[in-house]
């Protein structure tokens, strides 16, 4: 799955694309270099930044690159989006799935959306603090804690008759912090949130034995390599394609990454010797 953000205030200024040209040579590279989909975001949710827009400007942005990439390659798109509004209408412009990093409970109308829809969804495990401040302190960064967050999606997804065969399950990582700047993320107090991000990947295989649903993850270039060895987001290519690989090898199914080109060499390599 490789990303395409049009959205300034990403936190990798590398994958953002605003103008029609950039976002279209990087779709048509995308499929070129082996990528399966495409998933566009308009509005960044990076916890430690600056990033709220209004619903309007991220359906401006995202509309826009919907129908550059679609002009462009013939990949399917997935909507990455916690806003009902913005999926909805990226819906009508045909888009093929959507990706919710707060699954399904930032927004009340998201589930009903996606369900109208049945289109494939990919939820992110999230805890809605705004709603329930006392949840928020029972919310532990170790795996246990990620496992029951999806559940509870699961259950939303059920209630509104969502297909589970449709639902791909995220474990979010870079998403669990002990504070942040926007309401698209879950507060944890009990591990460092790099120490959580680490122990979600190598202990990866109890998520696929929890669920029967298909794994996506983002690692690419996100903060916890930086904190581990201090580099910039330019830096961080090698342990991000590590980092995938061992995501792979312990059970993911969707690997979502900034760079289409290395990662499906280092997946194919991976996959050729093991």
């Amino acid at each position: 799955m490789g990303i395409i953000n049009v959205s300034p205030e990403s936190f990798y200024k590398d994958s953002i694309k605003t103008t029609t040209e950039d976002i279209a040579k990087t779709a048509r590279s995308m499929q070129y270099n082996g990528a399966n989909i495409i998933d566009v975001g308009a509005m960044s949710t990076a916890p430690y930044l600056e990033t709220i827009i209004s619903v309007k400007e991220e359906i401006l942005r995202m509309k826009q690159a919907i129908k550059v990439i679609k002009n462009n390659c013939d990949l399917p798109i997935s909507v990455d989006t916690p806003r009902s509004a913005v999926a909805r209408e990226a819906i009508k412009l045909g888009v093929d799935a959507i990706n919710d990093i707060t699954g399904l409970k930032y927004d009340e109308d998201m589930a009903n959306i996606v369900a109208e829809s049945k289109l494939p969804v990919v939820i992110g495990a999230y805890s809605n603090r705004s709603k329930d401040n006392s949840h928020q302190l029972s919310v532990t960064g170790r795996i246990s804690g990620t496992i029951k967050l999806l559940k509870e999606s699961l259950l939303i997804a059920k209630r509104f008759e969502i297909d589970n065969d449709n639902i791909i399950i995220d474990p979010s990582i870079g998403f669990f912090r002990t504070e942040g700047k926007n309401p698209f993320f879950t507060v944890i107090k009990d591990l460092p949130w790099y120490v959580r991000d680490i122990e979600v990947i190598s202990r990866l295989k109890e998520l696929r034995t929890s669920f029967s649903n298909p794994i996506c993850i983002s690692v690419s270039r996100k903060s916890f390599i930086g904190r581990l060895f201090n580099l910039k987001t330019e830096e961080r290519l090698i342990p991000s394609l590590v980092s995938e690989i061992i995501c792979v090898l312990n059970g993911a199914k969707v690997i979502r990454t900034h760079n289409v080109r290395e990662t499906v060499q280092a997946l194919v390599m991976s996959e050729l010797i093991n």
